[in-house]
């Protein structure tokens, strides 16, 4: 089968076009035949082996796929890795039905960044209607979806951060009330603006450095952040607990490995929602762009140029 691999770890020029066996599934595990595989800003982590997870060698990247079982079921999967290739194998227990009417964009965007979004908002930040919302990196994977969610939830005002017009223009048609530039010298300030001179009460956040530690800063009373990334690569600031007491505010995280492991079936409540959300038009997925499967370098290097918007899938198939 053509697959993509990377046998030493490092940027986009490590993502290898090879033909590989195809994997064999063991007990408890399913193959599928892969329509398509998700792209996810974890994937250059992965290769680079700056994922909160070590990677080992060799590796073919993606962790996502919709396509077709052996018996005929259609089915949208999570996987450790092995994404980028024709066939891949997954846990059964990782593998969800995908509904009638939802296509394979919009299974890939919920399976991860969906999922993200809905544990982020419900679980993180538990978000009571009215509040006001701050999406960073609103017209990526998981932006577009929290913005979506926050606005069918009840957020009383969105607060979206991209890096260009057009982002922000997107975030603005997907239902965000005002989009502001994600490189403003002052995020505090901006958020605080943006918001009628008000602190704001929820952040989820995964760009790091100097955006987290004045976004924790411009939080109101009993205000929430959820980080969940760090695409920046920078490591913000030790949180002082001291400051976190002056202002009743909570600083958490939220990896998504994680979730997989909890108790009442979470994760799964979390994607049959979003599931209906989208069968009754409240929220959709957003593409980004879809590339060949031999296109995966193309893609990577789209992703860390912070160029995209959106879900970027890759098709085995061509």
């Amino acid at each position: 089968m053509r697959a993509v691999r990377v046998t030493e770890f490092g940027g986009p020029e490590v993502l290898e076009n090879v033909e590989l066996p195809d994997p064999e599934a063991k007990a408890g595990q399913v193959l599928i035949d892969v329509d398509h595989a998700g792209i996810n800003y974890a994937d250059t982590h992965q290769a680079e082996n700056t994922y909160l997870a070590p990677s080992q060698l060799p590796l073919v990247p993606g962790g996502e796929v919709v396509g077709r079982t052996g018996d005929g079921r259609r089915v949208v999967a999570l996987l450790g890795s092995g994404g980028y290739a024709e066939r891949a194998v997954a846990e059964q227990a990782m593998a969800f039905d995908v509904p009638d009417g939802v296509d394979d964009l919009t299974a890939l965007s919920f399976i991860v960044q969906g999922t993200t979004a809905w544990l982020l908002l419900r679980r993180n930040a538990h978000l009571e209607p009215g509040e006001s919302v701050v999406v960073h990196a609103a017209a990526g994977g998981v932006g577009t979806i929290a913005v979506q969610l926050a606005k069918a939830w009840g957020a009383g005002r969105v607060i979206a951060t991209a890096s260009s017009e057009e982002k922000r223009k997107l975030a603005l048609e997907l239902g965000a009330d005002v989009a502001v530039d994600s490189r403003a010298e002052d995020m505090t300030e901006t958020l605080r603006e943006a918001n009628g001179g008000n602190r704001v009460d929820i952040v989820l956040d995964m760009t790091g450095g100097p955006v987290t530690d004045q976004s924790i800063k411009a939080l109101a009373p009993f205000g929430r952040l959820a980080f969940y990334g760090m695409a920046s690569r920078q490591q913000p600031k030790p949180v002082q607990l001291g400051n976190l007491l002056r202002h009743s505010a909570t600083v958490s995280g939220m990896w998504l490995p994680h979730a997989f492991t909890l108790p009442g079936q979470v994760y799964g409540k979390a994607l049959a929602e979003l599931f209906e959300l989208a069968l009754s038009g409240k929220i959709g997925a957003v593409p980004g762009g879809e590339y060949g499967l031999f296109e995966a370098r193309k893609a990577h290097e789209a992703l860390r140029s912070r160029a995209t918007v959106g879900k970027l899938m890759l098709d085995p198939r061509r």
